[in-house]
């Protein structure tokens, strides 16, 4: 499989929000994505195999903390690294600019993801209950610091 990691642009805005449709009970909309090429907080990212859309991974950066906004991969383009690509990128990024940690919310019966995320030193910092709809579930909140002495 040969992808690159790039940052979004105009072409991938209507092809992340079917790959949203794909991936997620709640979807962000065309116009949420298109939102974030000018939000001078957002660092989104795009897996790119050849011209389709392989995955993406969305982040937003205020006062030195990056929190995840979404993460998937293509049914089709699972279990081949992009996922993990993905996350490094993001990750290296956002210790590049300074952030202290990562964190984001997943759910608790997303088994995959969850090893994904502890694989690459993410702990669970708290639990926020009732947090996904569609349906309900609750929300663990996994974090990572950079910075050793960061850590609460």
């Amino acid at each position: 499989m040969i992808y690159t990691i790039i940052p979004i642009e105009n072409s991938h805005i209507k092809p992340l929000a079917a790959l949203e449709k794909q991936c997620f009970t709640s979807p962000w909309s065309v116009e949420s994505i298109a939102d974030q090429l000018v939000n001078p907080l957002a660092h989104f990212l795009v897996a790119a195999a050849g011209s389709a859309v392989a995955g993406y991974i969305g982040t937003q950066e205020i006062a030195g903390e990056c929190y995840i906004t979404n993460i998937a991969v293509s049914p089709e383009y699972r279990r081949s690294g992009i996922a993990q690509a993905l996350l490094t990128a993001a990750q290296e990024g956002a210790r590049a600019r300074g952030c202290s940690f990562i964190t984001l919310e997943v759910r608790v019966s997303n088994m995959p993801a969850i090893a994904l995320y502890s694989k690459n030193g993410f702990t669970v910092a708290g639990e926020r209950r009732d947090f996904y709809t569609k349906p309900d579930e609750n929300a663990y909140i996994m974090t990572k610091y950079f910075d050793k002495g960061a850590a609460p």
